[in-house]
């Protein structure tokens, strides 16, 4: 039997180990799979790390509903300022169709031989534009279709004024004119048409829309303003570069208004007390420049809106449609611009200067705003108007 005392690893020829030592590795101690190692935590830091955790969340919470909510606070207008889109016009196209409208010379009896053709053209021919002394009418009708009941205070008014009529610069028949009407409309923000709009021969504007801050758009000059006294501008600045002013007559009241702006003379406290909102009591223009706008505008402009409508009875047209066909009596071309209401959107703006809603058009019931888009549609697609802004 051989007995081994020693069991060597090393060769015997060098004494470099034949196999690697192992090192010494210490004992693990087995875990079963159902043990999870805790780090240990006091009970007071577990429940200020919940608190914590809950703070985050309701912080991350009003964080989303202040990104919800805080555009909705501020104002539309402010909104639209500050927006790149109100730097380019909206439509090139309408842009373009205006210059090459202006490019052309201007077309003598434009309007006129395009209006012919409509079944109700007979009505819009040959209408007074401004009441004139030494012309009696009879007024069948009170304000704003006559002046039935308003005679004496018109008598006080004319006297009052050295030129009621049409001025020299619109009796002449032999020059070719081109009217503009300019809405208040929505549709004209951004349209960079005011250059445009400058261009025309006779601008016709209606009640405070305002000129001032918006002339890249409507452009800086006014020929009639077409108002009555509560629809009168308070800045003195708005009348700088107009020419006249066409008083529409509602009440009797609005007739000393006009004498009372005229001659200087203020209306007592308690006239002032029967006008549905604040009035001016002067308006820096020379007397001249101060006209009444004829009520026959008014009225055959409504018994035309009749033929559009299922309501029974006169109708009072806009003023917007009044001063088209004011227009077309003292021009040979007439373009609309700022006109149409799109009741499909009514979140859309209703006008350029301010931040009230296409919707606010139906709480009113004075107009038939229906009725007027048909009757200005037929206007267009007969050729004897143009419009600017396309909304129609």
């Amino acid at each position: 039997m051989v007995t081994l005392n020693h069991l060597s690893v090393e060769d015997p020829d060098d004494g470099s180990p034949l196999l690697p030592v192992a090192a010494e590795t210490p004992t693990l101690t087995p875990v079963s799979h159902r043990q999870r190692v805790i780090p240990k935590m006091e009970s007071r830091d577990f429940f200020l790390s919940r608190k914590a955790n809950l703070a985050s969340s309701l912080l991350v919470l009003m964080g989303c509903y202040l990104v919800i909510l805080i555009p909705a606070y501020f104002p539309m207008d402010k909104m639209t300022a500050d927006s790149d889109d109100h730097q380019y016009p909206k439509d090139l196209v309408l842009l373009n169709h205006s210059a090459s409208l202006l490019s052309h010379p201007c077309q003598p009896h434009w309007c006129l031989n395009h209006l012919k053709p409509l079944s109700f053209s007979k009505r819009l021919l040959d209408i007074p534009v401004f009441v004139q002394q030494g012309r009696p009418a009879e007024w069948a009708l009170g304000p704003p279709l006559g002046l039935h009941g308003s005679e004496e205070h018109l008598a006080l008014t004319l006297a009052s004024m050295p030129e009621p009529g049409l001025p020299p610069s619109l009796k002449t028949k032999d020059s070719c004119r081109r009217c503009v009407v300019v809405g208040n409309g929505g549709v004209l923000q951004g349209s960079h048409l005011g250059p445009h709009i400058d261009q025309y021969d006779v601008i016709i504007r209606m009640n405070n829309a305002p000129v001032v801050g918006f002339e890249r758009d409507v452009g800086s000059r006014t020929t009639i303003r077409l108002m009555y006294p509560e629809g009168a501008p308070h800045s003195a600045n708005e009348y700088r570069k107009t020419s006249m002013i066409a008083l529409v007559v509602f009440k009797s009241l609005d007739l000393d208004w006009l004498t009372s702006v005229i001659t200087k003379k203020p209306l007592s406290f308690w006239s002032k007390m029967w006008f549905w909102r604040e009035v001016v009591d002067d308006i820096p223009l020379s007397p001249e420049s101060f006209k009444i706008l004829h009520p026959e505008i008014i009225h055959k402009t409504g018994q035309v809106l009749q033929k559009y409508t299922l309501k029974q009875g006169n109708m009072n047209p806009t003023l917007g449609a009044s001063a088209l066909v004011m227009a077309m009596q003292l021009c040979d071309q007439v373009s609309l611009a700022g006109f149409g209401y799109n009741m499909q959107h009514p979140e859309a703006r209703l006008h350029y200067y301010e931040a009230i809603r296409m919707d606010a058009m139906k709480a009113q019931v004075v107009h038939d705003v229906s009725a007027e888009k048909l009757f200005l549609r037929d206007l267009v697609a007969a050729g004897a108007v143009t419009d600017l802004t396309g909304a129609l």
